[in-house]
């Protein structure tokens, strides 16, 4: 690579574990305050999506109620461990949005640790904290950091599992006891496990490589790993059996073992499923950045040291994970959401920065621009469609929904009022942080011209309506790189095309009275004057839910 000269051989290019070492402790401190400060804005928004629709009533289920299966919101047989941690944290610091981000906030600290030893060991300090920091700038992880999903749980335990797993003399020069380190990874793996079951993905990958190992060398060392990585599959499968004792479904219901699993079995999805996961860990929310650079690096400038900083061995059973999770979350999971993928992710980058540490002198300077684009890619929408959760996309689309549930609040107290999931559940759970107090609904799926051609053969149900972007595209005119792909994105990822405020307003016969657009998730308030006079022509029946 023209002007760059090769890093050269020194001989205090040791694994960490050779090196000073920086204590953990020490580093938690400042580590959460960065964390902290970072999303400091962050932290008292209303609760999003997944987590209203799930998490927080399930925790909230098990904070009063006591009940490891959750009985206000849908039974999805998610693993009950982050109930548990919830509702414990509620307990100590109280029931309320900001404690429950300040949990997350932590967690994800921990998380980052678990990163920052694990590239310790295979790198040294610097790789290490370059790593820990592009793993907490980057826009998945940075955007996941205060959301209260399993997926920050499993993340942090599978991590720290990674880090007794890579402890082995061959990979870091330290003398380890590895029946210590394959008991410890066995438990950290099977709680990351009882977070969220697709946590299994891991020990699952990294026992077959185990088998593999001890198929050709027969020693005794591969045989005990290959059964601590089974282990975790023995408490999960006993919570599942629990969930069917209680329940009579294993998986939590026939709709959601449908969507997540039966459903995406075809070979057609499979393969456009490969390619969008390999999008996801390689160019999606720029990280095309470092995988470029590697790219270019790796071609273009010749190492002039005799052995890799990151040991084969450890590369190989890396490699084995990220591919892992790019298989496993390419069928499995109705939604192709990039959180799924948050163990791979700060695996990815330690193997970008192996490559630029032994072959580059200032690669610093690579690890910088990384750092930049990062940063960019949290604030700037990509040129497609994406989940608003893979960055602070989020945020925007929270706003907008709560300064609609307000207007609608403040001017319309006693509204029936005609939307979707989430701003549905968002209206009828004042503890999801929008309402003081549950608001009278009717449901729609979405806002397609389908649905709104349902809802305008009872008018006399709703008097009110909130519209909302449910999907998030570029904006018309612009650059839009899934414009080629809306047919399959139909058939297998639930796409569809929302009719626009106007539009709705004209089906039903209303008039917008408030509407908002940040950065494309908009949200729009509809009146019905005339719901009001059939109304009251009407008997009084239940509404619908």
């Amino acid at each position: 690579m023209a002007g760059i000269s090769p890093r050269p051989v020194q001989d205090d290019m040791k694994p960490a574990t050779q090196q000073q070492a920086i204590a953990l402790p020490l580093l938690f401190v400042p580590v959460f305050v960065a964390v902290y400060l970072l999303h400091i804005t962050l932290l008292r928004l209303p609760y999003f999506w997944d987590e209203g629709g799930y998490y927080i009533p399930a925790a909230w289920d098990y904070l009063r109620l006591g009940t490891l299966i959750p009985v206000t919101t849908m039974r999805n047989a998610h693993p009950p461990l982050p109930s548990i941690l919830l509702a414990g944290w509620w307990r100590i610091a109280g029931f309320h949005i900001f404690c429950t981000r300040l949990l997350m906030c932590l967690v994800t600290t921990v998380a980052l640790l678990a990163v920052f030893r694990l590239a310790r060991m295979l790198a040294g300090n610097a790789a290490a904290l370059a790593v820990m920091l592009l793993t907490m700038i980057y826009p998945v992880w940075f955007a996941q950091t205060t959301l209260a999903h399993a997926d920050m749980f499993a993340a942090a335990f599978t991590l720290w599992a990674l880090t007794f797993y890579f402890d082995r003399e061959e990979w870091t020069g330290r003398t380890s006891n590895q029946t210590t380190n394959a008991i410890g990874t066995a438990v950290l793996l099977s709680l990351a496990a009882l977070a969220k079951e697709t946590a299994i993905i891991t020990p699952a990958a990294l026992c077959a490589l185990a088998l593999v190992l001890y198929a050709r060398s027969r020693t005794r060392q591969n045989a005990v790993w290959a059964v601590a990585l089974a282990a975790p599959a023995v408490p999960l499968a006993a919570w599942f059996v629990y969930h069917r004792a209680k329940t009579g479904f294993m998986f939590g219901n026939p709709e959601f073992l449908r969507y997540n699993a039966t459903a995406n079995l075809s070979l057609a999805r499979t393969l456009l499923s490969l390619w969008h996961r390999l999008i996801h860990l390689t160019v999606h929310m720029n990280l095309y950045v470092p995988v470029l650079a590697t790219c270019a690096v790796f071609l273009l400038q010749r190492s002039d040291r005799h052995s890799p900083l990151v040991q084969r061995g450890a590369v190989r059973a890396i490699v084995v994970v990220i591919a892992a999770h790019w298989i496993a979350f390419s069928v499995l999971g109705g939604a192709l959401l990039t959180r799924y993928l948050l163990p791979a992710y700060p695996l990815l980058l330690l193997l970008c920065l192996a490559v630029w540490q032994r072959r580059v002198r200032y690669w610093p300077v690579i690890a910088a621009i990384t750092l930049v684009g990062f940063a960019i890619a949290c604030q700037v929408n990509p040129p497609y469609p994406f989940a608003p959760e893979d960055n602070l996309s989020y945020r925007d689309m929270i706003v907008v929904h709560q300064a609609a549930i307000n207007e609608v609040a403040r001017r319309y107290p006693g509204a029936t009022v005609l939307t979707a999931w989430p701003v549905l559940a968002d209206l009828q759970r004042p503890e999801l942080g929008y309402v003081q107090a549950p608001i009278r609904t009717m449901q729609v799926q979405n806002f397609t011209a389908e649905e709104i051609g349902k809802a305008a053969q009872d008018p006399g149900s709703f008097d009110t309506a909130i519209v909302f972007s449910t999907k998030y595209d570029p904006p018309p005119g612009g650059l839009n790189l899934a414009g080629t792909s809306r047919d399959n994105d139909t058939r297998f990822y639930d796409y569809h095309r929302d009719l626009m405020p106007g539009e709705v307003a004209r089906m039903l016969g209303g008039h917008i009275v408030w509407q908002d657009d940040r950065k494309g998730e908009w949200a729009a308030v509809l009146t019905f004057p005339r719901s009001y006079v059939v109304k009251n022509d009407l008997p009084s029946r239940p509404l619908r839910r």
